[in-house]
């Protein structure tokens, strides 16, 4: 495939262990062009995002994509980071090499704001929605020039994650969550929201893993350093045997959208109290608002892994035999 028929895309992250698993994906992809990586605070503070973000396209050999970094806190709440899910470094305590420099000149807004007024660009949005908000406030034109917005967050009839009801990334930054999803409605777009009623279902397990590592053991050792740490938090907390990995399955949907299925609705953020991050959907239109989001509920799994599992590892999916096969046997 040449680079004309590719689509471009910024990453908006916050690295964490399944960001780091949505941009091996991503980059996995020839059908995508990753024109640059932004780093929004979330599941680690923003510096320690940039490190492993590094550490990532090093591992992929990819150092030639520059990674930007943004928003240290939320707009208006206290910072609250997710080290206790992602380990000390935000890397599942792999405690991999730092990448020495790669500092950008411009901040992630900046890098913004130049790349999505320069050429039609796309956004997958995998962590807190703090860079983009910033944006809307600084240069509302850039992000209306967004081509597709896709982001991994919230939750329809799923339950929370860090509350009841609310998803880490838009519970992180519940107002940032509103303001870029208000903007949407304004401009008579719909964010794609992946959120936990899918991502809940793709589950990264013990044979899964050994299977990748069987198949690819360079890419399988660097999985499993940064994953094990996930393993057991998945374990102690949600006594799941295995890891869920929320994020590549944005980068997944983006390449190929039939893998999920959902409602097209109006959709706002609770940003304060009990429902703090809420992610309110109007399925049976009560408030007869214009539908800003495509609310996705609906995914398949087999799908799913077979996509990230053939992108990553350049195989053909019939060269995967196992995989249907450990895919049934762990859903049984």
């Amino acid at each position: 495939m040449n680079n004309t028929t590719k689509r471009k895309v910024i990453i908006d992250c916050d690295p964490g262990i399944d960001d780091s698993l949505a941009i091996m994906l991503a980059l996995s992809c020839e059908e995508i062009e990753v024109i640059g990586i932004t780093i929004v605070c979330g599941n680690a503070p923003v510096e320690m995002g940039f490190e492993n973000a590094k550490k990532v396209l090093k591992h992929m050999n990819r150092l030639d994509i520059p990674i930007y970094i943004g928003a240290d806190k939320p707009l208006s709440k206290t910072y609250i980071n997710a080290l206790d899910t992602h380990g000390a470094d935000g890397l599942g305590e792999s405690f991999l090499d730092n990448v020495e420099g790669y500092r950008q000149d411009d901040d992630a807004i900046t890098f913004l704001s130049k790349a999505l007024q320069e050429d039609t660009c796309s956004i997958i949005a995998i962590g807190p929605l703090t860079n983009l908000a910033l944006l809307i406030k600084t240069n509302e034109e850039a992000f209306n020039h967004i081509d597709q917005l896709v982001s991994m967050g919230g939750n329809y009839r799923s339950h929370g994650n860090c509350s009841p009801v609310a998803e880490y990334n838009y519970w992180e930054d519940p107002d940032a969550a509103a303001i870029v999803y208000e903007q949407m409605r304004k401009i008579h777009k719909q964010i794609h929201m992946v959120g936990l009623d899918v991502t809940r279902k793709i589950v990264l397990t013990p044979n899964l893993l050994a299977y990748l590592e069987r198949l690819d053991s360079v890419h399988g050792s660097f999985i499993r350093k940064i994953t094990d740490f996930y393993f057991t938090f998945h374990w102690e907390w949600e006594h799941i045997i295995g890891c869920v990995i929320n994020d590549p399955l944005a980068v997944a949907y983006f390449l190929k959208p039939e893998l999920c299925s959902g409602i097209t609705a109006s959709l706002e953020i609770a940003t304060d109290g009990i429902a703090r991050g809420q992610s309110i959907v109007d399925a049976y239109d009560f408030y007869k608002k214009e539908a800003n989001a495509v609310v996705l509920n609906q995914v398949d799994v087999e799908g799913f892994f077979t996509l990230f599992y053939s992108k990553l590892l350049n195989k053909a999916p019939q060269e995967l035999d196992l995989l249907k096969h450990l895919i049934s046997e762990e859903s049984v």
